[in-house]
């Protein structure tokens, strides 16, 4: 299992840092670190559809409980650990000039295929159709489905004959990120994209993700507001967009 792997990594690299605050809310859950370099805030969508009963099991406020649950089946706890994670992620990460402000879109080339959105993104899903791609978009929450939206159960089926996948970051939370690599193994071009793949890339090598499209807090006191407020796009203000390559 990738997050097993992803967990393993993650806690070798903590030493130092702490858990400064976090929230278990919507749309973003949340967790703020310090270390001697600073303050970094890690994002992971909440998705209330997956939720179950929920008993905490979570002993003691730290960098590590949080991170222990990565690869738990209990989805508030994955959600949490997966914030860490991405908080953590954000504290390494460096980025170049190159890397930043930069559109998923760009990545695609002039006949790209058959391109597979995971997790409905109206906007992304617009523009590929505009420039005449063949676009198939897979949403598990049917509150999201609209007439040109397939099930997340024709992902296993669909996804081998797709030449490029757009997947959200929310596949991380959800637990099926392990399958999309699987199937989608003939693809030439795999982007995990939002918020919630802050991923540091390094965490994907040895898998065909290519790239991360995420974003990168640099004014944690607006994005916090944004998010202790529920706004869906309101933390977005204190970010920047970044596209990295995985090596």
């Amino acid at each position: 299992m990738l997050l097993s792997k992803i967990k393993k990594k993650t806690l070798s690299i903590i030493d130092g840092l702490e858990v400064v605050d976090f929230g278990f809310a919507l749309p973003y859950s949340w967790v703020l670190i310090e270390g001697s370099g600073g303050r970094t805030l890690g994002v992971a969508m909440t998705l209330p559809e997956e939720i179950q009963r929920y008993v905490n099991s979570i002993d003691n406020i730290s960098i590590k409980e949080f991170i222990e649950r990565l690869d738990s089946f209990n989805v508030v706890e994955r959600t949490l650990a997966l914030a860490a994670v991405n908080a953590v992620s954000q504290y390494y990460l460096e980025l170049s000039r190159e890397e930043i402000n930069k559109d998923v879109l760009e990545l695609l080339p002039d006949d790209p295929g058959k391109i597979a959105l995971i997790g409905n993104m109206p906007p992304i899903a617009r523009e590929l159709r505009k420039r005449g791609f063949e676009v198939y978009v897979f949403e598990r929450n049917p509150k999201l489905w609209d007439r040109d939206t397939y099930s997340d159960a024709l992902e296993y089926h669909l996804l081998p004959d797709m030449d490029v996948v757009i997947a959200s970051g929310s596949c991380i939370v959800n637990g099926t990120l392990d399958m999309l690599l699987d199937r989608a193994k003939n693809v030439e071009l795999f982007v995990l994209t939002g918020p919630t793949a802050q991923l540091l890339p390094e965490f994907l090598r040895h898998t065909i993700v290519t790239h991360i499209a995420s974003m990168k807090v640099v004014d944690i006191t607006k994005a916090l507001l944004g998010l202790k407020l529920g706004s869906f796009r309101g933390f977005e203000g204190g970010t920047i967009k970044y596209i990295i390559e995985v090596p």
